[in-house]
């Protein structure tokens, strides 16, 4: 699942509008909706304060080595 559908499914599970959820995370409502079309150019601050809504926040992961 990549972070436009998590976002979307989050907001959706607590029934928010994309105006609602911009307005609790303290963005636009221009941001959400680059971030739940999947923009790959986004702000991390803003990203984490969306997520935090969530209990989420975006971190570095390991990744697992190709073969």
């Amino acid at each position: 699942m990549n972070l436009a559908n998590f976002v979307k499914g989050k907001r959706k599970a607590v029934k928010l509008t994309q105006p609602e959820l911009a307005e609790k995370a303290g963005v636009g409502l221009r941001f959400v909706r680059e971030l739940e079309q999947g923009k790959e150019s986004l702000r991390l601050d803003k990203v984490n304060q969306v997520l935090q809504l969530f209990g989420y926040e975006v971190g570095a992961v390991l990744k697992k080595p190709t073969t």
